[in-house]
């Protein structure tokens, strides 16, 4: 398996630091998630993420994590960011359920999603085949960038170790049938669920919805082959990595739009001779203003998309 790219982007995104701890003011210990679950379906929880970038105001307690309960245990859609968040997740998940915690599903490596983690048994952490590997590479780096940006609220943070692998099929957990979806795009491994007795869908980050999407390891080409092979699937209720959770294709078809409108702006300024600075500040189209951080993404996606556009074209100019 090739050596991941993560580590550099991730790191770039995050701000990274290689010591992040030592200025860590130690007040800060008393901070807390407020984990406010909704219940979207029966015995079935979403704890909705901040519409933000990730701070010392949230956490990085961003993206949505869901708490299925099943005759089994309890299971869970990611993890959130810290292990301060994980510890508080699964204690939520235990009262909420009156079961312990049986699995805990990553959908992908990014730190909002998985660095929770660390906060339960390895034996009940599962992810897509390459996940564990990737983690090996790039975890200390994802871990150090979150101690950066959000502080103390990362305090006993370490790399996860996931016990299990999700391959692609079927996984029953008491009355729950969980159909795992192995697809990519949003990263090189997005591990995406379908729990077919109750008709929920779980894209993770490969569906945003009224919250840009973040480009940092994308491709979006198949990303594109991604969403058309989630709008096949007939949902009750989709549940994004981030945003509301809705019935029907929205979040799906936002994210296209999104992604195109991205790859468009970017190919146009790029054509035009624009430089980075420039093209940051190139004016979005006015459906854009419903999407929350959407002026924030596109700056990053010019710094992640740009230079790909410039390694491609750019040899070729000096040729002509």
């Amino acid at each position: 398996m090739e050596t991941t790219p993560l580590t550099r982007r991730a790191g770039l995104a995050l701000g990274l630091a290689a010591a992040a701890l030592p200025w860590l003011p130690a007040e800060a210990a008393a901070l807390r998630y407020a984990l406010d679950p909704v219940e979207i379906a029966p015995r079935v929880w979403t704890i909705y993420g901040a519409p933000e970038p990730i701070t010392r105001g949230n956490g990085g307690a961003i993206a949505n994590i869901t708490v299925l309960d099943t005759s089994d245990g309890a299971v869970l859609i990611d993890a959130g960011p810290s292990h301060r968040y994980g510890t508080a997740l699964k204690a939520l998940a235990e009262r909420l359920t009156a079961k312990p915690v049986v699995r805990v599903y990553l959908t992908h490596i990014h730190a909002d999603h998985m660095l929770g983690a660390t906060a339960f048994d390895t034996g009940t952490v599962s992810g897509g085949p390459a996940l564990r590997g990737d983690l090996k590479r790039a975890g200390t780096d994802l871990t150090n960038g979150m101690y950066r940006v959000a502080g103390d609220w990362m305090r006993g943070t370490g790399v996860p170790e996931p016990g299990r692998v999700a391959e692609a099929g079927v996984e029953t957990i008491g009355e729950r049938r969980f159909r795992i979806l192995p697809l990519a795009g949003h990263t090189r491994e997005d591990l995406c669920l379908f729990e077919e007795s109750s008709g929920l869908l779980f894209p993770g980050d490969l569906v945003f919805l009224d919250r840009a999407a973040t480009t940092p390891d994308a491709d979006p080409e198949r990303w594109r082959g991604a969403l058309a092979s989630l709008a096949e699937i007939d949902h009750r209720l989709l549940i994004p990595g981030h945003g509301p959770v809705e019935a029907g294709r929205r979040g799906i078809d936002q994210t296209r739009r999104w992604l195109d409108t991205v790859e468009a702006r970017i190919g146009d300024g790029f054509s035009r001779g624009l430089d980075v600075t420039e093209l940051m500040e190139a004016p979005l189209p006015d459906w854009t203003a419903g999407l929350a951080v959407a002026r924030y993404e596109f700056a990053r996606s010019v710094m992640h998309l740009l230079p790909a556009l410039e390694r491609r074209d750019l040899p070729l100019l000096t040729q002509t």
